[in-house]
């Protein structure tokens, strides 16, 4: 525990850095998870624990993909072996797991407003507590984080953040020289003399410029931070990120640093061992894994994900719509855009995490006659809701939304579902939205989206497809259209949404009913609807979206509408966050497989399975 470490003497916290790389090389080995980035914050989180006081000082983790040594240093040590399993460990940031978990998190680009509310707060109650933020080099390119720092550069309140830079290797500029300059920087005399030569200076107009250009060209020789001076922060750095003591050191000077502080360390992703240095986004996440045979297990080949139809699907429409460019906000990988980013780098365009910049720059290319599709994941797409609506859905532009990770995902727990998507979009005039059953349905609903001339959004899950033998030739889909996929002859129907189909056919052979694949949620078929309420007396609706708001509602307004009264049992994803667990286990503890269907039916309708 960080307590107990705070004893220890400043030469041994290297060998404690070497432990706790080596338990995590081991612990994710045997649980799989996030694997680079903790890495890469070993060091960073032994001096971060020993020089603040924590839990009372708050350290505030951005994304938390690298917080796994932080768990490990905070109690956790005997549990990380069920880390992103269902019941364990939680693979980010916690606030219900431990007091040391500041803020939950899981999406990018929060930490320092979190961070600047803790800093008012602890102003405020004048005890002396102390903020820290971390956040990567990528996350901040994200726009909350600036608009944080423009924020706190004006109000002037004392917290730390520490950009985790590790984008490059380690180069021979952040070593000793620079370590003995971040000390000097961020020393007491330095601190004086800056301070004492605004106060001094400020009256003299001409000399306070000369001397901040000095400054500005002491900082520039090392790397310049220009950008965060004129953000209103004292800037430091950058500093090599694995020297445990040099961070001790530095962390030390700058904890007692009035106002905004920015320390910019140096760190390298799969920091210890050799394979995930050279190609960190492989071991990103990994599977569960044995380290010592220094390789990743080779995947069983299987069905293609939904991802790969996607990318599949993007290259040959690429190949013949000249007007197509493809956007991802910093998912090329988990998108299954990389082959499409090879093949057509004119035509790829990653905005790096910044969601509402993607949405809003695929509204420019719209307006401009071309053809843009924008891949993203379904929790990721909450962040652009404002400029689906506002840029996209107002003036009716040809955008197509290729949402990943629809419904359940995992491991990743409650950041990560993408349990509302339905609910938030199909109020959005002008949009078309599309739920694919299986994988060659995806395909033909992608190509139907693409030449549609107003917004559509295909959504789709995480993880292998059905099996179905993809079409290559792509057909327009009728707009609005469902189909009848078995017919039963009990007084049941069941209308499906997305790929919960194969539950609900394996459901209806136990209860006789007749299955309904709706596919579109919006336009919804209100003929069908109707054929079906008119001729059934118990109705169920199934979707992997939250119930309240989602497809199953649009099946009861429709009714309503048409004057038809009928109980309809409504299935879906329940009002509280779901937790992790992989997508099976969560399918059959909500009751939304196939036996869950079955029993949820009797009990409502107090029917009887054959």
């Amino acid at each position: 525990m960080p307590e107990q470490m705070r004893q220890l003497p400043l030469e041994q916290l290297t060998p404690l850095a070497d432990e706790v790389r080596q338990f995590l090389l081991q612990s994710v080995g045997r649980s799989s998870g996030h694997f680079a980035s903790g890495l890469g914050t070993v060091e960073l989180t032994v001096a971060l624990h020993y020089v603040y006081n924590t839990p009372f000082d708050r350290v505030v983790w951005d994304v938390g993909h690298q917080a796994y040594p932080h768990k490990i240093l905070t109690g956790r040590a005997e549990r990380m072996h069920t880390i992103r399993q269902k019941g364990g460990v939680h693979p980010f940031p916690w606030r219900e797991e431990s007091e040391y978990d500041t803020f939950s998190v899981g999406h990018s680009s929060t930490s320092i407003s979190a961070a600047l509310g803790m800093a008012i707060a602890a102003d405020k109650e004048a005890l002396g507590r102390k903020v820290v933020a971390v956040i990567g080099d990528g996350a901040i390119t994200g726009g909350m984080a600036f608009e944080a720092m423009n924020h706190a550069g004006d109000i002037h309140k004392d917290m730390l953040v520490i950009i985790n830079d590790n984008e490059m290797s380690i180069s021979e500029n952040v070593g000793a020289l620079n370590n003995h300059m971040a000390r000097i920087m961020s020393g007491n005399l330095y601190t004086t003399i800056r301070e004492g030569g605004k106060k001094v200076l400020g009256h003299m107009p001409p000399i306070k410029e000369l001397a901040r250009r000095a400054e500005e060209h002491l900082k520039g020789m090392v790397v310049p931070g220009t950008l965060f001076e004129e953000l209103g922060f004292n800037y430091i750095g950058p500093i090599d990120g694995h020297d445990v003591e040099a961070l001790v050191s530095t962390l030390g000077n700058m904890r007692n640093l009035k106002g905004p502080q920015i320390l910019h360390i140096m760190t390298k992703k799969g920091k210890g061992y050799q394979p995930a240095e050279q190609d960190p986004i492989k071991y990103h996440a990994v599977p569960k894994f044995n380290p010592e045979e220094w390789k990743l297990p080779k995947s069983k080949p299987g069905k293609p994900t939904f991802s790969k139809v996607f990318g599949d699907w993007l290259c040959d429409m690429a190949a013949q719509d000249p007007d197509l460019v493809a956007i991802t906000p910093a998912m090329s990988e988990g998108s299954g855009m990389v082959e499409f980013s090879q093949r057509y780098p004119d035509k790829f365009y990653d905005t790096a995490i910044a969601e509402q910049h993607a949405v809003t720059l695929a509204a420019g290319f719209a307006s401009q006659g071309l053809q843009p599709v924008v891949a993203i994941y379904s929790t990721f797409l909450q962040r652009a809701y404002d400029q689906v609506i506002h840029d996209v859905g107002i003036m009716n532009l040809p955008v197509l939304f290729a949402i990943d990770r629809g419904g359940l995902v995992g491991a990743d727990g409650q950041t990560h579902q993408g349990a509302f998507d339905l609910s938030f979009m199909r109020c959005i005039p002008n949009l078309t939205i599309m739920a694919p059953a299986d994988e060659n349905e995806c395909r033909q609903m992608l190509y139907t989206g693409h030449k549609m001339q107003s917004p559509a959004a295909v959504r789709y899950p995480r993880g292998n497809g059905m099996g179905m033998p993809l079409q290559d030739e792509m057909t327009e889909m009728a707009i609005g259209k469902a189909e009848i996929r078995r017919q039963g002859n009990s007084d049941l129907a069941i209308f499906s949404f997305g790929t919960m189909l194969s539950y609900a056919l394996d459901a209806a052979e136990q209860l006789d009913a007749t299955v309904v694949n709706m596919r579109f949620i919006k336009p919804l078929d209100e003929a069908m609807v109707q054929q079906i309420a008119s001729q059934y007396g118990q109705l169920i609706t199934v979707e992997e979206n939250a119930i309240m708001g989602g497809a199953g509602s649009a099946v009861i307004e429709s009714m309503m509408r048409q004057g038809i009264a009928k109980p309809v049992l409504q299935l879906g994803l329940p009002d509280r966050f779901v937790e992790q667990g992989t997508q099976a286990e969560m399918h059959a503890e909500l009751e939304l497989d196939g036996a869950g269907i079955v029993k949820q039916a009797q009990r409502f309708f107090g029917l009887n399975a054959n």
